[in-house]
C-alpha cells in the first residue's frame, strides 16, 4: 500500500506566486514600465570628480581673464578727482580742487556696480554651460570673481594717472588742474564680483536647475480570483 501523494496547488495559487514581482528587482519607470534603480540616478556620481575639477579650473581662469575688461571699464567710467599744485617758498603742496565733491565715493561705487554686473554675467554663463551646478563650480565662481577683481583693480590703477602727485604737479605747473591717481578706498568692493556671482548662480539653480525624479511605489500584481 503506497502513501497518498500530495496534490499540486490550485492553478490560481501557482500564478499568484509566479507573477508577484520582487520589490527589490523592478521599479516602475516614469514611462509606465519597469526599470532598475539606476533609472532614477542611484549609483551615479555625475561626471566624476576629475571632470568637475577640470571644469572648475576653466571657470577660474576664464573669470580671472574677464577682470581685464573690468579694469578697462573702471578706468574709463570712474570719475576723475581734480587736484591742484601750488608752490610756496619752494615747497610744493597738492590739494583737492573740489573739497565738497564726491568723486572718491563715485570711484568705489563704479567699481562695485561693474563688479556686480560682471558677477551676474559670469554666473549666467556658467549656469548655461553646466546646468547641473555642483560645489566645484560654485567655488570656482567665488575664487575666479576674487581674482578677476584683483586683476581689474591693479590694471585700473596702472592705466590711471601717475601715483606721484608731487611730480605730476611740478610737470603740469602751478595752479594747473590734473587728475588724482585711481584708487580703490573701499577694499570690500573686491568681493562684489564673487558675491554677485554666487547669489545669481544660486537663484538660477533653484529656479531652473534639474530636478530629481520622484520615486514611485512598486506595483503589486493583482490577485487572481479564487
Amino acid at each position: 500500500m503506497t502513501a497518498p501523494l500530495t496534490p499540486p496547488p490550485p492553478p490560481h495559487e501557482q500564478s499568484a506566486h509566479s507573477q508577484s514581482p520582487s520589490p527589490y528587482t523592478a521599479w516602475p519607470s516614469p514611462s509606465g514600465g519597469t526599470g532598475s534603480a539606476d533609472a532614477y540616478g542611484y549609483g551615479k556620481d555625475g561626471p566624476g570628480m576629475k571632470t568637475e575639477l577640470r571644469e572648475a579650473a576653466v571657470v577660474v581662469v576664464a573669470t580671472a581673464v574677464c577682470g581685464v575688461l573690468l579694469g578697462l571699464l573702471w578706468n574709463w567710467l570712474a570719475p576723475q578727482i581734480p587736484l591742484i599744485g601750488d608752490a610756496a617758498d619752494g615747497r610744493w603742496v597738492v590739494y583737492v580742487k573740489d573739497t565738497e565733491g564726491e568723486q572718491a565715493i563715485g570711484v568705489d561705487g563704479t567699481f562695485t556696480l561693474l563688479a556686480l554686473a560682471f558677477g551676474a554675467v559670469t554666473a549666467l554663463a556658467v549656469f548655461l554651460w553646466r546646468r547641473r551646478g555642483g560645489v566645484p563650480l560654485v567655488v570656482a565662481l567665488g575664487v575666479g570673481g576674487l581674482l578677476g577683481s584683483l586683476v581689474a583693480w591693479r590694471l585700473g590703477v596702472w592705466l590711471g594717472p601717475a601715483d606721484d602727485v608731487l611730480a605730476h604737479a611740478k610737470e603740469v605747473g602751478k595752479g594747473v588742474t590734473f587728475s588724482a591717481p585711481l584708487k580703490l578706498n573701499a577694499k570690500g568692493a573686491l568681493l562684489a564680483w564673487s558675491l554677485g556671482a554666487l547669489l545669481v548662480h544660486l537663484g538660477l539653480t533653484a529656479l531652473f536647475g534639474p530636478r530629481d525624479p520622484e520615486l514611485q511605489a512598486p506595483r503589486t500584481a493583482p490577485k487572481d480570483a479564487v
